[in-house]
């Protein structure tokens, strides 16, 4: 079966979407599937070995998100000439804009199915780019429209489901939610991103992701300058870039944490991303944002127990205090929660080690569901189209 999977964002960036696309395509891929990855362009030197083919179109940074890029895929005729020898069965869209627009594009083109896949909360991106309602909601009645005319819809929580729903989608969404990597603790790992990022030893509370108010990483900020009132030794370890990182060190200087704070910068091998998972006492995303508890997955994939604000999506998987920690949306309620679970790290290790055998989630089961939805819908539009 010939794949397209198409992403607006793909690695080296640390970004759940891309991330997400990746996993898919090698999770296809090692099932014998013939897969591709459509995405922009990205200045970031050799990324060969991959077990899928990358077409990339020719794209430019965006303006104040130099993780992202964007570009018009229909004016790179190298890019064109490559799509056009490649005779895909399916594709996969996972944004609703140039990517996305792309792939129904193609999907027209070689009239096969297409499947769109809701990853974000897009009403809270435009709320906060514009800060006008009414170009909010017209954005988002524009990616109603984009997933009205997929053949199918995905997204990856219950959660993000009733997103949908509530900015008006009018049909079937199907759950899918992200899968965990397949892979083991590892010492030597832990040891090398200790040694990477200079983090001293003691209590390690960890936040990755983009470095935006968004994730409400102020809640984590103010939480850990309540709990540094105890005395008590830990750092901060803040994984990732955005546009609000200098606003972010600037606030956390102003709380008086500068000292417990530690910025990785941008991660582009997940060797030192799993290994910060690892050496983390617990992970730190109170995010009401995000639509999938992907990061929580890795982190439980590390043994490492996260402490998300109940009833978001992220929440999902989480049973209190059994295989991770539920706050209320509280700079009291996170810091009670830091400290139970820093005092009484036996306690903790416990819940971690419960975390990787309730909530992991192999990419390869994702994998076998997603190619048997594909098959449906290939035969499907093969009957349509007779």
């Amino acid at each position: 079966m010939r794949i397209g999977q198409f992403s607006d964002t793909f690695l080296p960036i640390v970004d759940g979407v891309g991330r997400v696309v990746f996993h898919y395509a090698s999770a296809l891929s090692r099932r014998g599937e013939e897969c591709y990855v459509i995405a922009p362009m990205a200045n970031t030197g050799f990324r060969g070995g991959y077990p899928f083919e990358l077409v990339e179109f020719i794209s430019t940074e965006l303006r104040n998100h130099p993780q992202y890029s964007t570009g018009i895929p229909q004016l790179d005729q190298h890019y064109d000439a490559r799509m056009r020898d490649i005779p895909l069965e399916i594709v996969q869209a996972h944004s609703p804009f140039i990517a996305g627009l792309e792939a129904q594009r193609l999907a027209r083109r070689l009239s096969i199915p297409m499947i769109g896949m809701f990853h974000s909360r897009y009403y809270d991106d435009f709320y906060q780019i514009t800060g006008a309602e009414m170009l909010a909601n017209i954005a988002v009645a524009s990616i109603v429209n984009f997933y009205q005319r997929c053949d199918e819809v995905w997204t990856v929580s219950e959660s993000s489901k009733e997103t949908l729903y509530d900015y008006g989608y009018v049909g079937e969404v199907i759950v899918m939610p992200n899968g965990t990597p397949d892979i083991d603790p590892s010492a030597e790992r832990a040891a090398a991103a200790k040694k990477r990022f200079d983090l001293p030893d003691g209590p390690i509370l960890l936040y990755c992701g983009q470095m935006n108010w968004k994730k409400n990483i102020l809640r984590t900020l103010e939480s850990c300058a309540c709990y540094q009132k105890s005395g008590k030794p830990f750092t901060l370890v803040l994984a990732g870039q955005g546009p609000d990182t200098k606003a972010i060190t600037q606030k956390a200087e102003e709380l008086g944490i500068s000292e417990h704070t530690r910025y990785t910068g941008h991660i582009t091998d997940e060797a030192s991303l799993y290994g910060l998972y690892e050496i983390a006492d617990l992970f730190v995303f109170p995010s009401l944002y995000d639509t999938s508890g992907m990061v929580v997955r890795e982190a439980a994939a590390m043994e490492t127990p996260s402490v998300v604000v109940r009833g978001c999506a992220t929440a999902e998987p989480i049973l209190d205090r059994e295989n991770g920690f539920l706050c209320e949306d509280t700079t009291e309620s996170l810091c009670e929660i830091i400290t139970l679970a820093l005092e009484d790290s036996e306690a903790t290790k416990k819940i971690g080690k419960s975390a990787r055998k309730t909530i992991y989630l192999s990419w390869d089961d994702i994998a076998t569901t997603s190619v048997e939805r594909y098959a449906a819908l290939i035969e499907r539009n093969k009957k349509i189209a007779k």
